[in-house]
C-alpha cells in the first residue's frame, strides 16, 4: 500500500498536470497553499532518495551547509520548506552518512528545518553556535567533511568568506584536516531530478509553451503596429497575471528579408524569435521558438524558413545523440559539432543544465561565444536523471530571401535518464504562424 506522503504527492501532481492544459485561463494555476504543500512533498522525496546515493558516489561522509538570512547558499535555498523564503539568522545544515541507518539530517540551530533536519543545538546549554558544531562533528567522527566551496561553479560556492572563517576558527586541527570541497556533491544535488519532479515538470514546460503561443498570435501582435518591445512586456504582464514568475526578462527579435533590423515594429513577412522562461514550483523553464508573420494571401511560411527550422531540429538530434553518462560537456560538444559539420550544417551549440536554476549547475556544452572547450564547467561529466535546455542554432541560406543567411535559434527543455533523451513537453518542429487581422 502506498504511503500517505506518496498519495498526497500523486494527488497534487495530478492537479498540477490537469491545470497545465488550462494555463491560458489563469484560474487553475495552483494556489499558494497547494504550491507549498507540493514543494514540501517533492522535497521530502528528494531527502529520502538522493543524499545517500550522491554522498556515497562523491565520497563525502559529512556535508555541512551554512547560510545567513538573505545571504543564501544557493544549495541551502533549495532545501528550505515551501513556507520558508530564507535562512533564519545563521542556519547550519548537516548531512551525516550513518552507514546502515542511512544519511540523516541535522540542524545546528535553535529550530529544526522542515521535517528532515532535526535540531541539535541548545543555545542555553552552549551559547557558541560554532563550538556546538565542532562538538557535533566530534560526536559523529566523520571520515571527511564536505563544504560548499568552488572556483568553477558559482552555485556550489555558497559558503561565504565570513562563514568560512567562523567555521575554520571553530574546528580542531584534526577536523580541519578532514575538510574538503563538496563541489561535485553540491552540483549533483542541484542537477538531479527525481521521479516525482519529472512527473510534474511537463506541466510546467507546457505552461511556458502555452504562454509563448499566446504571445505569438494575432491576439497580441498586429503587424505594422506592434513592436518587439510591446511583445516582451506582453509576456511579462501575462506571467504576472497567471501568478507566476520569470527568472529573466523575455526577449523578442526580428529577422527580415534584405534587412539587418532586429527590433522595432513587426511587419508581415517577418521571422520572429522569442527567448522565454518561467519559474513555478521551484523549477525553471528556458525556451526559444520562432514564428512567421503571414503576409496577406499566405497560409504558410516560405519553404526556406521551414527548411531552416528543420535544420536546427536535426542539429538538436545530433547533439542529444551524443549524451552519455560519464561523457563531459566538452566531449559532447566536440562530437556533435563534428557530425553536424560533416552533414553540412553550420552549427552553434550552447546547451546548459536546467532545474532549480535557469542556467543551472552541471556540464556546460558550448558557449554562444566559444565553440571550443569550456575549461572547468565543460569538464564536468554528464549524469543520469538530469535536465538540459537544448540551446543552439544553425545558419541557413534562405532562397526566398535572396540567399540571405538566417539563424534558426531553438531552445527546448529535455530530460536525460541515463540512456535516452526526451523533450519534457515536446519541441517546436513547425513555425508558429501569426495570421493578419
Amino acid at each position: 500500500m502506498p504511503s500517505i506522503n506518496t498519495c498526497v504527492i500523486a494527488l497534487l501532481i495530478a492537479i498540477a498536470i490537469s491545470n497545465s492544459s488550462h494555463a491560458a485561463t489563469g484560474d487553475t494555476i495552483l494556489p499558494m497553499k497547494q504550491r507549498a504543500a507540493l514543494i514540501d512533498k517533492l522535497l521530502s522525496k528528494r531527502f529520502e532518495t538522493l543524499p545517500a546515493t550522491l554522498m556515497r558516489r562523491e565520497g563525502i561522509a559529512m556535508w555541512i551547509l551554512i547560510a545567513r538570512e538573505y545571504n543564501e547558499d544557493p544549495v541551502v535555498k533549495t532545501m528550505l520548506p515551501g513556507t520558508a523564503h530564507a535562512a533564519r539568522r545563521r542556519t547550519i545544515l548537516v548531512f551525516v552518512d550513518e552507514g546502515e541507518s542511512g544519511v540523516k539530517g541535522y540542524a545546528v540551530a535553535r529550530y529544526g528545518v522542515g521535517d528532515f533536519f532535526k535540531p541539535v543545538w541548545n543555545p542555553e546549554e552552549q551559547p557558541d553556535q560554532w563550538q556546538a558544531l565542532s562538538d557535533f562533528i566530534d560526536s559523529k567522527n566523520p571520515a571527511n567533511i564536505g563544504i560548499n566551496t568552488s572556483s568553477t561553479f558559482a552555485l556550489a560556492d555558497g559558503l561565504t568568506q565570513a562563514e568560512y572563517v567562523g567555521l575554520m576558527g571553530a574546528l580542531t586541527a584534526e577536523q580541519k584536516r578532514r575538510v574538503k570541497s563538496a563541489e561535485h556533491l553540491a552540483v549533483s544535488w542541484l542537477e538531479t531530478r527525481t521521479i516525482e519532479e519529472m512527473e510534474i515538470y511537463p506541466s510546467i514546460v507546457k505552461i511556458a509553451h502555452d504562454i509563448i503561443a499566446e504571445g505569438f498570435s494575432s491576439d497580441a501582435i498586429t503587424s505594422g503596429q506592434t513592436t518587439t518591445e510591446d511583445v516582451q512586456w506582453w509576456y511579462r504582464d501575462r506571467i504576472r497575471a497567471l501568478r507566476l514568475a520569470t527568472w529573466f526578462h523575455p526577449s523578442v527579435s526580428i529577422q527580415r528579408a534584405n534587412s539587418t533590423t532586429k527590433s522595432g515594429i513587426i511587419l508581415a513577412g517577418d521571422l520572429l524569435h522569442v527567448d522565454f522562461g518561467i519559474t513555478y514550483l521551484r523549477l525553471n523553464t528556458d525556451t526559444q521558438q520562432h514564428a512567421y508573420v503571414l503576409r496577406s494571401g499566405e497560409d504558410t511560411a516560405p519553404n526556406g524558413l521551414t527548411n531552416g527550422l528543420a535544420t536546427s531540429n536535426r542539429l538538436q538530434d545530433i547533439l542529444t545523440s551524443k549524451f552519455k553518462v560519464g561523457r563531459t560537456g566538452n566531449e559532447i560538444l566536440r562530437a556533435a559539432r563534428l557530425q553536424a559539420l560533416d552533414e553540412g550544417i553550420t552549427p552553434s551549440i550552447y546547451t546548459h543544465p536546467i532545474g532549480y536554476h535557469g542556467h543551472a549547475a552541471g556540464p556546460t556544452i558550448g558557449m554562444w561565444d566559444n565553440q571550443g572547450d569550456t575549461p572547468g564547467r565543460g569538464d564536468f561529466p554528464m549524469h543520469e536523471n538530469t535536465a538540459y535546455s537544448i540551446e543552439l542554432n544553425s545558419t541557413v541560406m534562405v532562397p526566398e530571401w535572396g540567399g540571405q543567411a538566417v539563424k534558426f535559434k531553438l531552445e527546448e527543455d529535455a530530460f536525460f535518464d541515463g540512456e535516452t533523451t526526451t523533450y519534457i513537453d515536446g519541441r517546436q518542429q513547425a513555425l508558429i504562424l501569426i495570421k493578419p487581422h
